[in-house]
């Protein structure tokens, strides 16, 4: 090759530390961070994408569980929601959480390969969770346009609120933890500031809401079986596959990737699956949930836990589940939440932060440089809020725009009250 000698510095040939041609030290390190830059950039991309995809595993396991006559609702509102969860975000939210914004021009936009962009891209998935969250325990008798406004308003207020005393350390909520109980609180990938949050919003706007008609019939459920198990599966399946993007690549750059992550997500998976099967005496409806209550669990101390703690953090998310899904839908007859998502988002999730502090503790195997009392402050804290901010998001619109189909609305179903198309023809009869 013209201009290479063989004579070494290092590792480095000497005419390229010096040369004619321009290959200088600076030129090499700016070459070094270019590809670091860039390769930060398409690995966070990656992980947006892949989170992003979740969102239609959202969508299936929701069509799947809604009857027939509410199917169509249940696709609608999941791509609404997300276009309306990014206007919030991109012009709101995400400058409450971090305090940039994007008003800057194209060039300064992208610098560093756009990487700040890639980030709002994959963090805007986590923060359109909470609509979709939300989504599955109002289904079969909600209206359209108020629940967007709601959504519009708790990615760009509520949500975003917490996630800045968390992941940006706003307010001194952080510091005063680390001084108070010895360390902050931790929440690697959001099992309490994504999936708590969603599950206990959810909870305030499924009280508001009310039973769906039919529900309840002297003192007694009235089963409404899922419409469609292998709709209901693929969901389930998609968000399995994508939760891997949404913990492993919540580190946010190359050099923070981490096996373990990937290990432990892996684990508490299994151990929720498992668990909701012999608890859920094989009903596919838990066996189907058990993977992603585990994987909520354990988002919070994925980066910490060590394997065998993450399998038993995941098999409980998958016992809390199913005894407290079981007993919601029997006993308190307010609490129709068609998808669970309380007992799947918002216990699973308040279980997986406070169990950051026990199975990320190095007495059980973990990592250490977390305390039991501030994950459990910190996690009724992210309680507080969602409780908080969907009880005034909600109420209000309640009050203002009314949130609930009328009778004959909800009779006909969804899909034509609101969108006037079934999901299958008439002529259909498969």
């Amino acid at each position: 090759m013209p201009g290479i000698t063989r004579e070494r510095h290092g590792h480095l040939p000497i005419s390229l530390l010096a040369s004619p041609k321009g290959y200088t030290v600076e030129n090499i390190n700016s070459a070094v961070e270019t590809l670091i830059s860039s390769s930060n950039t398409f690995f966070i991309l990656l992980g947006a994408i892949m989170v992003l995809f979740m969102h239609a595993g959202f969508a299936f396991l929701e069509v799947g569980t809604v009857r027939h006559k509410n199917q169509v609702n249940a696709l609608v509102k999941i791509i609404t929601d997300f276009a309306v969860s990014t206007v919030a975000y991109f012009f709101i939210g995400y400058t409450v959480a971090y305090g940039g914004n994007f008003y800057g021009s194209a060039s300064q936009l992208a610098q560093n390969n756009g990487y700040e962009l890639v980030k709002f891209f994959f963090l805007l998935n986590f923060a359109a969770a909470i609509p979709a969250i939300v989504s599955g325990g109002i289904a079969e008798r909600a209206k359209f346009y108020p629940f967007l406004l709601a959504s519009f308003l708790i990615v760009a207020f509520v949500y975003p609120f917490f996630e800045g005393l968390i992941w940006n350390s706003n307010l001194g909520f952080q510091s005063w933890l680390n001084e108070t109980f010895g360390a902050p609180f931790h929440d690697f990938a959001g099992s309490v500031v994504v999936h708590a949050m969603g599950g206990w919003i959810a909870l305030t706007a499924v009280l508001i809401l009310g039973a769906r008609r039919g529900r309840y019939r002297a003192g007694r459920v009235v089963a409404f079986a899922p419409s469609n198990i292998p709709f209901l599966a693929l969901g389930a399946w998609i968000l399995t596959v994508g939760w891997f993007g949404f913990n492993v690549m919540s580190a946010q750059k190359l050099e923070g990737i981490s096996g373990l992550v990937a290990v432990n997500s892996l684990m508490a998976m299994v151990g929720g699956t498992l668990v909701a099967m012999f608890m859920g005496k094989n009903d596919p409806g838990f066996i189907h949930n058990g993977p992603l209550a585990g994987l909520v669990a354990v988002c919070a101390g994925s980066d910490l836990m060590h394997p065998i703690g993450a399998l038993v953090v995941g098999g409980v998310a998958g016992a809390l589940f199913v005894v407290m899904f079981t007993m919601a839908q029997n006993r308190w007859p307010r609490l129709d939440d068609v998808l669970g998502v309380w007992p799947l988002h918002g216990l699973c999730g308040l279980w997986g932060g406070i169990a950051a502090g026990i199975f990320g503790s190095e007495v059980l195997g973990g990592l250490g440089g977390v305390t039991f009392m501030s994950q459990l402050v910190g996690s009724l804290a992210g309680v507080a809020i969602a409780l908080g901010g969907g009880f005034i998001i909600y109420g209000v619109l309640n009050a203002l725009l009314g949130l609930r189909l009328d009778q004959e609305q909800e009779y006909i179903g969804a899909d034509l009250s609101i969108h006037k198309i079934a999901s299958t023809s008439p002529d259909d009869k498969t």
